[in-house]
């Protein structure tokens, strides 16, 4: 499972409409080499679910993620921060041993 907090849905919700997508469009979460820490974690919009996919609904956020993915994911949660220390989406990993400063990437 792949949760969604309540600032993520917000903000979400606010960049499909300045981006002019429905709110069919889902969520897109995967995970691709790189990063300071070995891993990164990727994040967009897609309308198309592919046969592979694993699918999570959260407060109304359809979340998309591919097989590979889903083994880094498993019981993450999606959060979106506007404080002082960053602002951006931030994911809440148990599986993460390691982030990097930035929270952009991570190791297992």
């Amino acid at each position: 499972m792949i949760s969604v907090t309540d600032k993520a849905k917000e903000k979400i919700s606010e960049l499909l409409k300045v981006e002019g997508r429905t709110p069919q469009h889902n969520v897109r979460v995967s995970v691709k080499g790189g990063g300071c820490s070995g891993l990164m974690y990727d994040l967009d919009f897609d309308d198309t679910i592919q046969a592979a996919d694993q699918v999570f609904e959260d407060k109304g956020v359809k979340i998309l993620v591919d097989k590979k993915s889903l083994l880094y994911l498993l019981g993450t949660t999606l959060d979106f921060s506007d404080g002082l220390n960053g602002k951006g989406f931030q994911f809440i990993n148990p599986n993460a041993s390691r982030t990097c400063g930035c929270g952009e990437s991570f190791s297992v």
